[in-house]
């Protein structure tokens, strides 16, 4: 029996989807973090009494406050392991899912100013430290509160028939899959920097830059199956939102912040556009396809 690639697409997909989702594997995943946070911890304090291996201490960072760092980056890779199963969902769920990405990049790098203190933590006189930990943490807070308005706003889009449902949706499931190996493999490539004690490059940076792509690919699927000029614009749109969250990874210290914010406004405006002047009651039935 021949199969179509929608249909390989969607049989590869859907089972690495639900074992992903499912409630044991979240668990497990979760006691890994536990398990690494407390390990971290661990190989820190025994480096700075020196009863580690020469070659896994010169690889072992001296503050405690790492720990915190490395925790943050494990949650981060499970959020974009998560961004990739959402991508066949909907461009704004994609979005919306970067954006938590985002707030949690920015609450890390706050967390990554602690090395800049002393055990136990104290006041050294040095505002700078300090300052860029109140702009990123605010920056956090105030993208976690647009994104709650960006939630709030969104509206059901008119329902798309059955025989195109499938291939629009396969299509995208197409891309994630493409980004899963992209994430593994760039994953795998970085990890090599660090068992080589090299400096590894921005993971999640890389990884944005490509999604950069990806959405202009998934923005010319949607023209084939949508083809009105305000539905290519929206995801034109959700598209240039990826590159500002990719220049804000970029930035420095509060540009990023600015870069962010103006980020997750501007999906916000963008869709409350959307809302007000292209979606009729007649459009309220719920898109299943995703879109």
């Amino acid at each position: 029996m021949k199969y179509s690639i929608y249909e390989l697409a969607t049989y590869a997909f859907d089972p690495l989807h639900a074992f992903w989702e499912s409630e044991k594997t979240q668990r497990r995943v979760a006691g890994i973090l536990i398990v690494c946070f407390i390990l971290a911890l661990a190989g820190i304090e025994l480096g700075r009494h020196n009863l580690l291996p020469a070659f896994i201490a010169a690889k072992t960072p001296h503050s405690h406050y790492a720990a915190v760092g490395i925790a943050f980056t494990l949650v981060l890779v499970l959020e974009v392991i998560g961004l990739i199963f959402v991508l066949p969902c909907s461009f704004a769920k994609s979005v919306g899912k970067q954006f938590e990405i985002l707030c949690l990049i920015l609450m890390r790098n706050s967390f990554k100013e602690l090395v800049n203190f002393p055990e136990p933590i104290n006041f050294t006189g040095n505002m700078t430290p300090i300052y860029q930990i109140l702009s990123d943490g605010m920056g956090a807070f105030i993208v976690f509160v647009l994104l709650g308005i960006y939630y709030r706003i969104q509206k059901p889009l008119p329902a798309m028939k059955p025989v195109f449902k499938f291939s629009y949706v396969a299509s995208k499931k197409l891309v994630a899959l493409m980004l899963l190996v992209l994430f593994a493999g760039l994953g795998i490539y970085d990890f090599s920097f660090v068992l080589k004690g090299e400096h590894a490059f921005d993971f999640f940076s890389t990884f944005y830059t490509v999604l950069i792509f990806s959405d202009i690919l998934l923005v010319l699927i949607s023209q084939r199956f949508l083809p009105s000029f305000h539905a290519v614009f929206r995801n034109s749109g959700f598209a240039l939102v990826t590159m500002l969250i990719r220049l804000a990874l970029a930035a420095p210290p509060f540009y990023n912040t600015i870069l962010g914010v103006s980020s997750a406004g501007f999906a916000v405006l963008l869709t409350f556009a959307y809302n007000s002047f292209y979606t009729t009651p007649k459009h309220s039935v719920l898109n299943k396809s995703g879109e």
